[in-house]
């Protein structure tokens, strides 16, 4: 289908962009690669007057790895993330996790902030970002302002930006320990049916530290404390892995859809989240 008629913007600064948001109010909205925005445009399923294109913001595309900081522009792509070599070393779960998005015509395309943004429960990125206790940096009429990732999304499609401002970037420390990201899904391109992001500090052979976070089971990414409480201090043996599972069963909501009846997607859930906790575990 065809979009509704809209205006384009391309502004070459922020100040232009946060000025546009504020004289078009709702009827304006931000795109970044728009892979989420567009189809919606053309299915007709959201209607936008005035779209603003980011491309020709300076600094958005930029990767920081310094002294124990990783900072990521909004406009860094998946294709960027997977071909940093630096970040790589640092988080090496950001490349396993890009690597499963959609298809390397996608990931050419598709930013971070873009994923992050936008509060789409079935994007990867808001459940990765929860996991590695990420921060997401916000531009607006009043200035910069930060919000734990764990903290920005409210419902589907709703988080704590406000309409006049701009994600603008995501940071996190490094993350220390084993990793994993396992994601299962109908088919290339798609959504997950349930995706686990896991990140495992071991020392002394047990579990130190922990963090699990899952895509795609409620209206917002679940970061699980409980499952995370359930490994510290154990040995990250079936036990252990087995409570961890059924306390994020505790926090997960999913409903059914094309994808699967609810007793189908718990079943899933269960069974990525074993798979990320037992790579992670032997990564560590």
């Amino acid at each position: 289908m065809i979009p509704a008629a809209f205006d384009y913007y391309r502004p070459k600064g922020m100040d232009e962009v946060i000025a546009l948001l504020q004289e078009h109010g709702d009827d304006a909205r931000v795109m970044a690669g728009g892979h989420s925005l567009i189809p919606m445009m053309k299915l007709r399923m959201a209607e936008v007057p005035h779209l603003i294109d980011l491309q020709d913001i300076d600094g958005l595309s930029d990767i920081s790895v310094d002294q124990g900081r990783i900072t990521i522009g909004a406009m860094v792509t998946q294709h960027d993330l997977i071909n940093h070599d630096g970040l790589t070393a640092a988080a090496p779960i950001l490349r396993e996790a890009a690597l499963q998005i959609a298809d390397p015509q996608v990931r050419y395309m598709g930013t971070v902030g873009g994923n992050v943004a936008n509060g789409d429960p079935g994007n990867d990125m808001p459940g990765l970002m929860q996991c590695l206790d990420a921060q997401i940096h916000l531009i607006g009429p009043d200035g910069e302002r930060t919000v734990a990732a764990r903290d920005y999304y409210e419902a589907a499609y709703m988080t704590d930006r406000e309409d006049d401002e701009v994600l603008v970037s995501v940071s996190m420390d490094t993350p220390q320990g084993g990793y994993a990201y396992e994601k299962q899904k109908r088919k290339i391109g798609d959504y997950a049916t349930a995706a686990a992001a896991v990140q495992i500090v071991k020392v002394g052979g047990s579990v130190k530290s922990a963090s699990v976070a899952m895509t795609n089971l409620s209206d917002v990414p679940v970061w699980s404390e409980a499952a995370c409480d359930a490994l510290v201090g154990t040995a990250c043996d079936a036990a252990a892995v087995k409570s961890a599972v059924a306390a994020m069963l505790g926090d997960i909501d999913p409903a059914e859809d094309n994808r699967g009846p609810v007793a189908f997607k718990r079943h899933v859930a269960g069974i990525i989240l074993t798979r990320a906790i037992e790579r992670a575990w032997s990564r560590a």
